[in-house]
């Protein structure tokens, strides 16, 4: 029996979950889970490292290079071959309070782990099935 997947722990979903050609039809669509986009923004925009990303998602750093070189191809195929990419599910979860997450030096970065010393760390409640995501909410 496989080891069971753990979830990533992600700041908040998507502003924006599609994104496509503006001049003519899409030639076919690319989805990305929403751990992947995280690890996108985690790294890429907010410039941390693997070591950081795998910390803030509660992860591997094996495990984040792996979501995160998923993703860097899926956003290639993408932007090159001009298909849409949607941003849906995965196995993640949600941060009540990531709207408000300042990033990279974010104090609730282990939040849910239970090391920062806070006391108001969230704990995850079961999964919610969509049909294509495994999402718990920490509260």
């Amino acid at each position: 029996m496989p080891r069971p997947k753990k979830c990533r722990r992600i700041c908040a979903l998507p502003r924006h979950s599609t994104f496509g050609p503006l001049e003519g039809p899409a030639s076919g669509a690319v989805e990305m889970a929403v751990e992947e986009y995280e690890a996108i923004r985690l790294m890429d925009l907010l410039g941390c490292t693997q070591e950081a990303c795998a910390a803030q998602m509660g992860v591997a750093r094996s495990t984040v290079q792996q979501v995160y070189d998923t993703a860097r191809k899926k956003l290639a195929l993408a932007l090159v071959e001009g298909r849409r990419l949607h941003i849906t599910g995965g196995d993640y979860a949600l941060c009540p309070r990531g709207e408000a997450c300042p990033g990279r030096n974010c104090a609730r970065r282990d939040c849910g782990g239970g090391r920062c010393g806070c006391r108001g760390c969230p704990r995850p409640e079961g999964p919610v099935e969509d049909g294509h995501s495994s999402q718990r909410v920490l509260k």
